[in-house]
């Protein structure tokens, strides 16, 4: 995944509406970022510039910018040289991953002069400078040694990276590419068209490849009716950037992680991806990395939440195991009252000191002789006592081993609840609402701090295509509200059969939903449970009066009767077109 040339061809064409703006304010939120507001004739617009070797890029963001108390020193460098700049142009060398901001600003004398800000789009080597109009660096957000053999120091000349024997596609004619694509002998198609192109991704030279029929084709054999499809798709893409036609597209899994964009539709992964349009290259990038930056927020403060549940499952999976295995050593009670019940039947026959015990077994058919040991510390009647006792022990162990296991395995399945919601947790809330559930369950210690927790968020909803309103618990605590608060006794409760999930509930204002809405319902249940990938999944329902909770059962725990059972699919992309 980069922003490649050639999208940033197309988005250097719609940040031009910047051009003429004057610079309001610069703030940089992070130790590679910046965040620029300009004011032009169609209002104040945020130019958003990363250098982060994950996340580079520039466009115009709707997000709101941090603005750190103690300002770092380029972003000061940036106020001071820049200050209420106007932005008089917007470059791009060809397709090269570098974009030129010309601001026209004022010096120290009070002299008109031209600045220019370098943006370098380059993965691990990405940068933000800043020159003066003789091509000289004043200072830079990543200074030292780059690649390439170039010094970013202030004062030294800003020497560009070097550009490969690459090939224009946007001007490259039909001959040229023929000969070059011949050098690449035996490399699979998509490959040399990287090598041949500047400024494209995989993704392109993928859909290329895919768009000419090409695949499996080498780049120094081409069939003739293959390589006329390669020049239709390239001809295609360059009328596209030129004329400003672009459909920018974002490329995510079905399980909804975005994996790539393009400024043009993608057509090579047929249904195994889900592809989304957008109305700008901005708005892409807008949604695409701040998606992703929130992804790994949720995931890096959920990190210690995922090792405390593994741990935890463990330790009680281990405890459970012990207790299996003493519960299998009570399977021998009866042949201990066995053994006291006939040392009483024959005590006539010992006296202290012996040490077995010969007896016919009168509890079985023929009478089958036994041997029994005795403690010959003991009297016959106290050696009678002691399988009694070991016995009654024996008993009692039972009793409580079967219920501790039972408890067991009702903390098993919370655990793995909570893990399951955690997996599936879309926002910081969600972390912090898991957290407090766990700090009420005892799990994790109350830190004590005064800090009101954020208001929980509402339960998700989904609307049926019949027009009827699904509710969907976020976790554990909200699903027992949901279930046994929130709904009425004739609305309709749903939950996945035997797995962890979210109890969902159809809220029916007293009328009987069709069939369709209770299918779209259980798929939304399915989508929302540890059972989203799996190809069937049962989901059980009911009406939500006979839903109810045991007595000191953990939170999303509940029973229920007169229930049906439905057999779905999980479909994330209806359940994603039915949420509100």
């Amino acid at each position: 995944m980069a922003l490649d040339g050639a999208f940033l061809y197309a988005l250097r064409q719609e940040l031009s509406c910047l051009t003429g703006s004057r610079i309001e304010k610069i703030y940089q939120p992070s130790k590679e970022e910046i965040v620029i507001s300009l004011r032009g004739t169609e209002g104040s617009k945020k130019l958003c510039i990363s250098a982060n070797p994950d996340n580079a890029r520039v466009h115009i963001t709707e997000r709101p910018a941090d603005n750190p108390q103690t300002p770092p020193m380029f972003c000061m460098l940036l106020r001071k040289r820049l200050g209420h700049g106007r932005l008089s142009g917007i470059r791009q060398d060809g397709l090269e991953r570098i974009i030129f901001f010309d601001f026209e600003t004022v010096n120290e004398m009070g002299d008109s002069v031209i600045l220019t800000l370098i943006c370098e789009i380059m993965g691990r080597f990405s940068n933000i400078t800043l020159a003066d109009g003789n091509n000289i660096i004043i200072d830079s957000i990543k200074r030292g040694s780059m690649s390439w053999s170039r010094n970013i120091v202030s004062g030294a000349e800003y020497i560009p990276p070097p550009r490969d024997d690459r090939l224009n596609f946007l001007v490259a004619g039909r001959d040229e590419i023929s000969e070059k694509l011949k050098k690449f002998e035996g490399a699979e198609l998509s490959k040399a068209l990287v090598k041949t192109f500047e400024g494209i991704s995989p993704l392109l030279a993928r859909e290329w490849e895919f768009r000419a029929g090409g695949l499996g084709v080498r780049a120094d054999s081409i069939p003739e009716k293959v390589f006329d499809g390669l020049i239709g798709a390239i001809d295609e893409s360059r009328n596209i950037l030129i004329n400003g036609n672009c459909c920018f597209t974002a490329v995510s899994n079905l399980q909804g992680q975005l994996k790539d964009f393009s400024f043009t539709d993608i057509l090579q992964y047929g249904e195994l991806m889900n592809i989304t349009h957008f109305d700008s290259a901005s708005e892409l990038l807008d949604f695409f990395y701040e998606e992703r930056d929130r992804s790994a927020r949720v995931k890096q403060r959920a990190n210690d939440l995922f090792k405390m549940l593994v741990n935890m499952t463990e330790r009680v999976s281990r405890r459970i195991n012990i207790q299996r295995g003493e519960l299998a050593d009570c399977s021998e009670k009866e042949q201990y009252r066995l053994f006291g019940d006939l040392i009483s039947a024959n005590i006539y026959r010992l006296k202290k000191g012996d040490k077995v015990l010969k007896a016919e077994n009168f509890y079985e058919e023929n009478s089958p002789e036994i041997t029994i040991k005795l403690d010959t510390s003991k009297t016959p009647s106290q050696n009678a006592q002691h399988y009694y006792s070991k016995y009654k022990k024996c008993v009692t162990a039972e009793k409580v081993l079967r219920e501790q296991i039972d408890r067991g395995q009702e903390e098993l399945q919370y655990l793995d609840s909570v893990f399951d919601s955690l997996t599936r947790a879309v926002s910081e809330n969600d972390i912090i609402q898991l957290r407090l559930e766990l700090c009420q369950q005892g799990y994790l210690r109350n830190t004590g701090v005064k800090t009101r927790p954020p208001k929980p968020l509402p339960p998700m909803e989904y609307r049926s295509s019949d027009g009827f309103l699904i509710l969907v618990g976020r976790n554990n605590v909200q699903n027992d509200r949901l279930s046994l608060k929130i709904a009425e006794k004739h609305d309709i409760w749903l939950h996945t059969q035997t797995i962890t999930g979210s109890h969902v509930i159809i809220v029916t204002e007293g009328k009987v939903p069709p069939d369709r809405t209770i299918e779209q319902a259980a798929v939304i249940a399915a989508v929302n449970s540890k059972g989203r990938d799996s190809d069937m999944v049962a989901v059980d329902y009911c009406n939500a009066g006979y839903v109810r909770k045991p007595s000191g059962a953990k939170p999303g725990k509940v029973i229920f009767t007169n229930y049906k059972t439905a057999f779905v699919r999980p479909d994330r992309e209806l359940a994603e077109n039915l949420k509100l």
